[in-house]
């Protein structure tokens, strides 16, 4: 490989890193082509870009950044790589379960992750990183505690009927008096 050709890989996985920062390294080596084109076609359908790259060109990104953290999954870069960069720092790991799950294979698998700002080694990671909760799920859980104090207040309004509003109208009136 030309290079010019490693330094313009290298600068278009630099650009994707800081576009996407979440990604996850995996092992699609064994997948037959079907196969490969069936995880290629679920990634796009889940807003995930999966790109195979040379681990040395991987490796001189993460070292050329001064992230210590990114560093620690420097080990991890080793035989076939192939990269799934994401917006959702859950959906790759929910796709890997359920291809592995749906296909009866052990593909692709996981190596290491870096999810919201933090490395995870290993495959047994996955479970850990599917449970992470999305932006949009956290928010969802926020508003739902928010809003169970004021449903409660208005149960109680409705269920109590005229006591409660007998109630409410006499401390007004003791307040103007």
């Amino acid at each position: 490989m030309k290079k010019e050709l490693k330094g313009q890989i290298i600068e278009s996985i630099s650009a994707q890193l800081k576009e996407t920062p979440n990604f996850y390294v995996t092992d699609i080596s064994g997948l037959n082509a079907e196969q490969t084109t069936a995880l290629r076609r679920e990634c796009f359908k889940n807003g995930i870009k999966l790109t195979v790259v040379k681990n040395s060109l991987f490796t001189h990104v993460i070292k050329g950044g001064d992230n210590e953290e990114l560093k620690t999954l420097l080990p991890t870069l080793k035989g076939n790589s192939a990269i799934m960069f994401t917006t959702v720092a859950n959906a790759p790991a929910k796709l890997i379960k359920e291809f592995t799950k749906k296909n009866n294979i052990d593909k692709p698998g996981l190596k290491s992750a870096y999810v919201q700002d933090c490395a995870f080694i290993g495959a047994d990671k996955l479970e850990e990183l599917a449970a992470i909760k999305s932006k949009e799920e956290l928010i969802g859980d926020i508003i739902a505690m928010l809003q169970a104090p004021a449903q409660n207040v208005i149960s109680a309004l409705q269920s109590a009927g005229g006591k409660l509003a007998g109630i409410v109208k006499t401390l007004s009136e003791k307040e103007e008096k």
